[in-house]
């Protein structure tokens, strides 16, 4: 069987809109058929509904640890985005590849999917995992039950590669995370009679408030560490909904916030002093209206990363990349999740520039992916050592 490019098995993963609100069964249908077609098994993973899964496949034996490479399948919504063309049709104008999901990371999965034949045709001393997820997009959260699944294998993996768009940069950190939805249930009145309300809006603005204070406190105290573009851990307000007209006291607010905590700082910490602040505004709220109250939930979470400089998994990527340094980023990535749940030594590595995410008009350079298919060129051979 003839060995695809990558830009020919980049345009056929493009064509699938896998939206993560979307199912990704029929791009992993079609990746399915292309492992097979190579004479490659693979296994599904499912959510609990059944129209979602991963994918994993291994090449090579199967009794010793080997490396994954790790990839999500599922992309942003283009709703709303003024698009200049088809976003789910890959198009080419000056050395660019347009399309969603181009960058954010189909690029990488059609790098490691067109080196299939190349893994085939050596003899590989270690294997070569291939792990594709969904639902990266909406909090890392559909990895999860491939790693619960791969607990209970008799091997573990020996290193991980995300392939996340670094430009090809070997990337050793990433901050955690935390997403909050703080609910604010308050007593209606008459705006003509505000003070014998409890207004939603007012005690949600003191949460917003309380944020901002303990985002000022992290710029200037906080724990630091200057390989992050933002060096401390952040404090962040995205979403405040509430109210239903101007001449009605609110009764219910929403806000939406969340703290991206550098590894090794105390964010629980940090959501108990939140937590502590709307008892206290609860307990004002309360002895004017007992049915009135505060409720803080942590909704999404994941885990740092930190993988030591030193790591022979960082000497490997560096190696692989032909790269003498390293960074870190303060986005999060599914290598939380597997150093984390299954304490594999993982760094973050892949064609193309976080800053083209998620954008309308999403790319990635021709050039990329030729940096990509020359690392996963390299991590054959070093398999096949």
């Amino acid at each position: 069987m003839s060995s695809p490019s990558s830009t020919e098995v980049l345009s056929r993963l493009v064509s699938f809109d896998t939206t993560s609100r979307n199912s990704n069964l029929p791009l992993i249908e079609f990746v399915e058929g292309y492992l097979n077609d190579h004479g490659v098994p693979s296994q599904r993973v499912y959510d609990e509904t059944g129209h979602k899964a991963n994918l994993w496949a291994t090449i090579g034996p199967e009794d010793r640890p080997g490396i994954i490479l790790s990839g999500h399948t599922d992309t942003v919504p283009v709703d709303g985005q003024d698009w200049a063309s088809d976003p789910f049709r890959l198009e080419e104008r000056d050395g660019l590849l347009y399309g969603r999901g181009t960058c954010d990371m189909k690029g990488f999965l059609a790098c490691t999917l067109a080196a299939v034949p190349k893994m085939l045709q050596q003899d590989l001393k270690r294997p070569i995992h291939l792990a594709f997820s969904y639902d990266e997009e909406v909090g890392c959260i559909g990895v999860i039950r491939l790693l619960e699944w791969l607990k209970e294998e008799a091997v573990r993996p020996e290193f991980c590669i995300v392939g996340e768009p670094t430009m090809m940069e070997v990337v050793t950190g990433h901050k955690g995370k935390r997403a909050m939805d703080c609910r604010v249930r308050g007593l209606p009145r008459h705006s003509s009679l505000a003070p014998e309300g409890v207004n939603a809006v007012d005690y949600a603005a003191m949460l917003v408030l309380k944020m901002r204070e303990i985002a000022e406190r992290l710029a200037s105290e906080g724990m630091r560490d200057e390989a992050y573009d933002i060096p401390h851990t952040t404090a962040h307000t995205g979403v405040i909904s509430g109210g239903t007209a101007l001449n009605i006291v609110p009764e219910y607010c929403e806000v939406r916030c969340e703290f991206r905590a550098l590894p090794g700082d105390d964010v629980d910490g940090l959501i108990e002093e939140l937590r502590a602040y709307a008892r206290h505004l609860e307990a004002e709220m309360q002895a004017k209206a007992p049915e009135t109250g505060i409720e803080i939930d942590v909704y999404a979470s994941l885990q740092g990363m930190e993988t030591p400089v030193d790591s022979d998994v960082t000497r490997l990527a560096k190696t692989l990349a032909r790269a003498n340094g390293h960074s870190k980023v303060a986005y999060g990535t599914e290598g939380g999740r597997f150093a984390d749940m299954l304490s594999i030594p993982t760094i973050v590595c892949g064609p193309g520039s976080i800053n083209q995410a998620h954008k309308a008009d999403e790319y990635i350079a021709t050039a990329q992916l030729a940096n990509c298919d020359g690392f996963l060129e390299r991590l054959i051979g070093w398999a096949s050592e």
